[in-house]
């Protein structure tokens, strides 16, 4: 079982047609999503792949429609919702896109777009909200549940890190997920979801309402978080989980605890402001929770097999992975990084 994505998931992907959303709409394809029409406008009638493009979200859920009533002998006026929508958009477009989604009834909206405008990620957030959607993002890598869906823009190295298994996965880095997540894999686990909740100030959704649903999961057995300095989201979780809302075991690795103040590190949504937002500060929080913190990435997987093992729940097997930082770990593989188009 997984979280928020799976092989079922009837997803539109917007932007898909630029270089960027060519090439990561080609590769979740290949790792089993589940993708029935792209969006751009003014590309109506062309395709990426074998997937039509549509100009509007609108049109791209009628034309999906007539499919499935030729299919299933629905009538005329049958609407075929998608599940999800992946959003290669600039950040300056990203709001219109998402209330796009919105409209259409779109319940799951992934945005990779960094930087996007403060007051528009507060109307993205407070829309998701309002139409009970939720929206990953933005300046995430994305979703996936490992053999089964992405929507994002995991590395073309990701077979040697992410297995399916049963530990969830939620991070608000980028390059760490990569790192943390071998190291899980390493010691003989798999993951059933990794969740991105993204780098911006203002996600779109926080690690408390992503524990919320791995707490529901009935197939994770524990969550690893990757925190960073920077905002509450940290010591929200531990809160939840001091209030006995999370009961599962919590792994958690917080990147900068050497970082100084008032200084950003890496993206917009990791500063130290205010006197809060430590590393260290976070760590004391989710421990006082009970939590455990690994100071390494490397302590991650010990720390899970040593409390999974206390709970008399076995390792589920998964095989071993290199770490994505070594120097072999993928001949010839792609590096491509988080551009937009």
């Amino acid at each position: 079982m997984s979280i928020l994505v799976d092989q079922s998931t009837r997803t539109i992907v917007m932007g898909a047609t630029g270089s960027e959303g060519t090439f990561w709409t080609e590769h979740m394809v290949n790792l089993g999503t589940h993708i029935i029409a792209a969006v751009t406008p003014g590309k109506e009638g062309e395709h990426v792949g074998d997937i039509p493009v549509y100009h509007s979200v609108h049109r791209a859920l009628d034309a999906s429609a007539l499919g499935s009533r030729s299919a299933a002998g629905a009538p005329a006026d049958t609407y075929a919702p998608a599940d999800a929508a992946m959003l290669f958009v600039p950040p300056h477009f990203t709001k219109d896109a998402v209330f796009e989604c919105l409209d259409a009834g779109i319940k799951l909206i992934v945005i990779v777009a960094d930087g996007i405008p403060l007051h528009d990620a507060l109307q993205i957030r407070a829309a998701s909200r309002t139409e009970g959607a939720l929206v990953v993002g933005g300046n995430t890598s994305g979703i996936i549940s490992p053999g089964k869906a992405m929507l994002g823009m995991f590395p073309y190295w990701i077979e040697r890190v992410y297995k399916p298994g049963r530990i969830g996965v939620m991070t608000r880095s980028g390059s760490l997920t990569n790192e943390v997540t071998a190291m899980v894999v390493r010691a003989g686990f798999g993951v059933s979801t990794l969740v991105g909740v993204g780098g911006d100030p203002v996600p779109g959704t926080r690690f408390a309402e992503i524990l919320a649903r791995f707490q529901e999961d009935s197939e994770t057995d524990a969550v690893v978080m990757i925190g960073e300095l920077g905002g509450t989201m940290e010591e929200e979780a531990a809160e939840m989980i001091a209030s006995g809302a999370f009961s599962k075991p919590l792994i958690a690795f917080i990147g900068g605890r050497h970082a100084p103040k008032d200084k950003r590190m890496g993206h917009a949504g990791a500063i130290i402001s205010g006197g809060k937002g430590s590393a260290l500060d976070k760590m004391r929080a989710l421990e006082e929770a009970g939590a455990l913190t690994a100071e390494r990435a490397s302590q991650v997987g010990i720390l899970l097999a040593e409390t999974l093992k206390s709970r008399g729940q076995a390792v589920t097997s998964a095989k071993s992975a290199r770490s994505p930082l070594s120097a072999d770990s993928a001949p010839g593989a792609s590096t491509r990084g988080s551009h937009n188009e």
